[in-house]
């Protein structure tokens, strides 16, 4: 490693000074003494240099003293050092304050919160919403004033792909969407917004389905009795109508599969929030799937694979409904000599059920848009298979209510995977 040339001169001048020393302890028939003044001198020079440094550092707005040597470039790179950081303040400063004049317009309530969770600063619409004030509240835990327990989790955890939606209570009544986002340093900005008009405008929608699924369950049945009764009689003139009479049949009882679907789709979404706490055995669960499937469908391969015995918390009405949607789906759109297989099993610490058939696989701009209502890739198909495009939005939501995720991959041409990764085992029934 090379020297810098000023710490060989610094390295010169205290052996230099070394000298002098034993040449005035030579003088003094005592060597030990001259050297020893010699370091006192050494000692008396870097204290008056330490005790000007430290001076200047108390007052930094002053020029640094003059100085020459090492201690010269050290309180060179003081003073620059010093000079960076003041700028970089100054960056940081004019960033916060641009930001905070920013966000003091935005019709949603903005706070910042430093790595602990205090509040740094809140802009004018987080007291109007949150009753959170920037003069009293700076400094005081966010979670203290907003005491909601699933907005701590969700602080806890710092998962922020999702943003959290809050929904009404009898102590709230509006319904908040957060959303947060984070700095390097730590602090968090979280969004607070009312979407309370949205809100009621899906439980409008929901309600509106529901109702009339419900409502238009009625007349189908006195249709379906009715064709049913015609189609029993004994005549010639049944004989004549009979095409068209067997086409209002399977019209009707195309339309209860939708509206059961319909209604099973809006109760899902009603109690999409509430907790899963039961015990689930998805190994038994899959089993008897499968079994009422091959009844159904005895001329298909259908297979199990149960390589893992773990349980889950959920629903086991919704599980059930989900897991059949799947293997039906794979059943009716692969050929009929191929196999699907049904596989449960513990993914990257997730228990993770898959369902895979041999099909024609779906092109990949299909594949995002495949959970959406009544959206099909192939309309001519799916009414000859009887599918309504609901089943994979009915997967979609048990999903989500199960603190699970729908993963669908697809090879257009040699077959599709759908898979409903669970939450780690860690959050699980074993």
């Amino acid at each position: 490693m090379t020297v810098p040339r000023h710490w060989w001169r610094a390295g010169s001048r205290i052996s230099l000074l070394a000298l002098l020393g034993a040449a005035l302890g030579i003088l003094l028939d005592d060597i030990a003494l001259g050297l020893l003044c010699s370091a006192l001198a050494l000692l008396v020079f870097w204290y008056v240099q330490l005790f000007r440094v430290e001076r200047w550092l108390a007052q930094p707005d002053r020029e640094p003293p003059e100085a020459r040597g090492i201690w010269g470039r050290l309180l060179d790179h003081i003073y620059r050092l010093q000079r960076q950081s003041k700028e970089a303040q100054g960056r940081l400063e004019f960033s916060i304050q641009y930001l905070q004049d920013s966000l003091k317009s935005v019709r949603d309530a903005a706070i910042i919160t430093d790595p602990w969770g205090n509040i740094a600063w809140v802009n004018d619409s987080a007291e109007s919403l949150l009753g959170i004030s920037l003069n009293d509240d700076v400094g005081r835990p966010l979670v203290n004033l907003m005491r909601i327990r699933e907005l701590s989790q969700y602080l806890s955890l710092a998962d922020y792909s999702q943003p959290l939606r809050l929904l009404p209570t009898s102590e709230r009544e509006a319904c908040l969407q957060v959303e947060v986002s984070t700095f390097s340093g730590g602090d968090r900005l979280i969004f607070v917004k009312d979407i309370s008009e949205q809100y009621k405008l899906e439980v409008m929608r929901r309600d509106f389905v529901g109702n009339v699924s419900h409502e238009l369950r009625t007349p189908l049945t006195v249709l379906k009795g009715y064709v049913e009764n015609i189609q029993s009689l004994e005549s010639e003139l049944v004989d004549q109508i009979a095409r068209p009479l067997a086409q209002m049949e399977m019209q009707v009882v195309r339309m209860e599969v939708l509206l059961k679907d319909l209604l099973w789709l809006s109760r899902i979404e009603s109690i999409e929030g509430a907790d899963k706490t039961s015990p689930i055995n998805m190994a038994s669960l899959v089993n008897e799937i499968a079994e009422d499937l091959r009844a159904a469908w005895p001329q298909r391969e259908l297979i199990c694979s149960m390589e893992y015995d773990g349980m889950i918390l959920g629903d086991a009405v919704e599980l059930h409904s989900a897991v059949s949607n799947l293997v039906v789906n794979a059943l009716k759109y692969s050929g009929a000599d191929s196999c699907v297989m049904i596989r449960w099993s513990r993914v990257d610490g997730q228990p993770t059920l898959s369902v895979i058939d041999e099909g024609e696989g779906i092109e990949p701009q299909h594949i995002p848009r495949l959970t959406e209502r009544f959206y099909r890739v192939d309309k001519s198909r799916s009414q000859n298979t009887g599918g309504t495009g609901l089943g994979l939005a009915i997967v979609k939501h048990v999903a989500l209510s199960h603190n699970a995720e729908l993963v669908i991959s697809s090879v257009y041409g040699k077959g599709s995977e759908f898979a409903l990764a669970f939450a780690p085992q860690e959050d699980n029934v074993d």
